[in-house]
């Protein structure tokens, strides 16, 4: 790539300062400059800059000395001394070191951990304060996982692991319910155990808007620090008599039952009925809590005003959009301190508690899949997804405003799959408000995450460096990356990974640096690597920044270098695939396996019309002929099938068994390739159009493992292997 000699006007020195990427290149390479508006209106929308002020946190590495901030150090020349506190009470004290260049140096050793330091200096007894956030080298890992896991339970785990991975709306429990509840995906984990997976992967289960219902989508939450209530599993905490005492008396057997016969969830209807059952066992609650469950209750309020009063903002927060719907009014936040208003607490009691208990529901059952995952033998269990942003007008947003930018939303550039860029419509956290705030609203996100999980999967890792940012009523190609603290921000992750004792998946699908690759790879967070997209380079699809298909690219592959049907590039041989990435078929943005190989994802695209302008139906069949071929000769390379034409019928087997052989530390099969379906969770570029996160399973979950092609299935993604015709599992 080259760079830009041209001078900087003052308005591009002011964007630059601001951590703007005023120069770029696009996805062919290409030099590209932000126009003047844009820089305008994004300076305007940007906090005010944060890096010539003391730090309120300053992070390192365990057993390498800490360069201290100048902001801390000011003007002094000589005799600087420095105490520490550290996280065990004890306290550490010397003097700082200056090098040749005039740069202070912390040399005192510390454990990994948050430690305060205070810094004098002698002329002056100028006094300045931070936390210090020393972080391990390198993330919990998958072998970390694997060999706590054997120690603690005397159980063997294969490695790599393997696991599975679920929409969790999607499963179908034991009872009605409308959708898949945390009680389903407890069961799921306990039985999915019992076959030796090591974890199941969830999309991103935060609170969503009680009193909006259809903003249904798991990456636009309103919250990324709480649940959303509708996977609460009451009985988990209350009994199953509980749940069957609520629906009979609500009279909900019958609609619970419809709803639970259709394949496609209705999400209004959903929310009404089991907001109708959460809000009947709220008002008997002093009957079906326990006295371990009332304690619990109590410990889960306490936790929540000891770590700042968020969960009472955010029962606020839904307490007055409740009071807004009932009566007609726009949508609007809340005062800011509303939650610390004793006479608007006082009159609204009953909703706020309400919504305390539903969010104690939530989290305990989650505790109690996680809990069950665990006991039954897996060394992850579930991994958590983490959605990139929260709906800006949302109680996340409303909480911590200060650190959370209004005016924009985060999307993506421009490329070949998607020439028009994206807007997602979410907000992003403001990387001046983190460094001015200790890094707080990073770190209440990724604790909420974590805090009952053995793993984390973030969505769109890329944004740890920089975002696509877009102003307020312009289109996604004008926008303009923003700097993120990479360094700083994987440092935090890589602490609360070891502290939570969870892996970590950086989502690294798209156009990714090198730069940030080698940064993730350092941190010790896996990477994600798709079938689809594990192609040998060519001469028109290099190994370099140009893009592989990002997930929203509705399972469109890099571009061929011709339409030839032995013309598409080579898919990648399973050893050729990374060590340090989780790998697996799909996600839930991209096509099944069985849907790829029928061309239902390009059904799709064809019949709503959402081609480029420089694609046509017969070129994108072509071109998927030419890698259903391809697919076939690598298959066949790998002894899984034998050579000549490929089959109707997808070689699920043989493409499980072929992803199985991969070094990857941990391989995953979604759900839906496991149970050999057409349809995917997601089309992306659509909203209406396609039935997006409303799809459920066709079996239940205790009728999942009984069925004798997923067990051949899970047998092929362990082993590496597909077995003979006739051969039990």
């Amino acid at each position: 790539m080259t760079r830009t000699t041209t001078a900087l006007t003052p308005l591009q020195t002011q964007a630059r300062q601001a951590g703007l990427l005023v120069h770029w290149h696009d996805a062919q390479g290409c030099p590209r400059t932000v126009d003047d508006e844009v820089l305008q209106r994004m300076l305007a929308q940007l906090p005010a800059d944060a890096s010539c002020d003391p730090p309120a946190l300053v992070t390192a590495v365990a057993g390498q000395p800490l360069a201290v901030p100048a902001a801390l150090t000011g003007t002094a020349a000589t005799g600087i001394t420095f105490d520490i506190v550290r996280e065990d009470g004890q306290h550490v004290h010397g003097a700082l070191r200056r090098d040749a260049a005039g740069n202070w140096w912390l040399d005192a050793p510390l454990p990994w951990g948050y430690h305060h330091l205070t810094v004098q200096a002698d002329a002056t007894g100028q006094l300045a304060a931070c936390v210090l956030a020393i972080a391990p080298p390198r993330c919990f890992g998958v072998a970390d996982a694997l060999h706590a896991a054997s120690g603690a339970m005397h159980i063997e785990h294969p490695s790599p692991a393997w696991g599975i991975g679920v929409q969790v709306y999607s499963l179908r429990g034991a009872r009605p319910g409308g959708i898949g509840d945390f009680g389903a995906l407890a069961t799921l984990c306990e039985q999915a155990a019992a076959h030796g997976a090591a974890a199941v992967a969830i999309n991103p289960v935060h609170a969503g808007f009680t009193e909006h219902p259809e903003r249904y989508s798991p990456y636009a939450p309103s919250s990324r620090l709480f649940l959303n209530p509708l996977y609460a599993d009451p009985a988990a905490c209350l009994g199953e008599d509980a749940w069957r005492a609520a629906v009979h008396a609500l009279g909900l057997e019958a609609r619970f039952a419809a709803l639970d016969e259709a394949s496609c969830i209705d999400w209004p209807t959903v929310a009404m009925a089991r907001d109708a059952v959460l809000r009947w066992l709220h008002a008997r609650r002093a009957h079906y809590l326990t006295p371990a469950a009332h304690e619990d209750f109590a410990d889960f309020l306490k936790r929540g005003a000891d770590h700042g009063n968020a969960l009472l903002a955010h029962a606020c927060f839904e307490a007055m959009q409740r009071d807004a719907r009932q009566h007609g009014m726009a949508e609007t936040w809340p005062p800011a301190d509303c939650w610390r208003d004793a006479a608007y607490l006082e009159t609204h009691t009953g909703e706020i508690d309400f919504q305390l208990f539903a969010q104690w529901l939530a989290d305990a059952s989650l505790a109690r899949a996680q809990s069950r995952a665990r006991a039954a033998g897996m060394a992850i269990g579930l991994i958590a997804d983490l959605a990139v942003g929260t709906d800006g007008r949302g109680s996340h947003a409303w909480w911590r405003r200060e650190e959370i930018l209004t005016g924009i939303a985060v999307g993506a550039p421009p490329d070949q799959v998607n020439p028009l860029g994206q807007n997602w419509g979410i907000s992003a956290l403001s990387p001046s408000g983190l460094a001015r705030h200790g890094y707080r609203a990073f770190l209440e996100v990724l604790r909420a995450a974590l805090r009952h999980a053995g793993g984390l999967r973030i969505d769109h890792a890329l944004g740890l460096a920089r975002m696509w940012l877009v102003p307020d009523g312009l289109p996604p190609d004008r926008g303009v990356y923003l700097r993120y603290p990479r360094e700083t921000l994987l440092r935090l992750i890589a602490l609360e990974s070891w502290r939570h004792r969870a892996i970590v998946i950086g989502e690294n699908l798209g156009t990714v640096p090198h730069s940030f690759e080698h940064a993730r790879q350092h941190a010790g967070m896996l990477g994600i690597d798709v079938l689809w997209f594990q192609r040998e380079a060519t001469a028109a699809t290099p190994a370099t920044d140009a893009p592989s298909a990002p997930p929203s690219s509705a399972g469109a592959v890099p571009p061929h270098p011709a339409a030839a049907l032995d013309a598409a590039p080579a898919f990648r041989a399973p050893a050729r695939w990374s060590a340090d990435a989780l790998a697996t078929t799909t996600t839930h943005d991209l096509p099944t396996v069985v849907g790829w190989w029928k061309e239902r994802d390009l059904d799709w695209r064809i019949h709503l019309g959402l081609l480029a302008p420089h694609e046509s139906e017969p070129q994108l069949r072509g071109l998927r002929e030419a890698d259903r071929n391809a697919l076939w000769r690598a298959l066949a390379g790998a002894g899984l099938v034998d050579a000549g034409p490929p089959p109707d019928t997808a070689p699920l087997e043989a493409i499980l068994a072929f992803v199985g052989r991969t070094p990857g530390q941990l391989r995953l099969a979604p759900l839906e390739d496991l149970l050999g379906l057409t349809e995917q969770p997601n089309l992306p570029g659509t909203v209406e159009q396609h039935p997006n996160w409303r799809r459920r399973m066709p079996v239940s979950v205790p009728a999942l493992f009984a069925d004798h092609d997923v067990r051949r299935r899970i047998a092929a993604l362990r082993t590496g292997q597909t077995l003979p015709p006739g051969t039990p599992p």
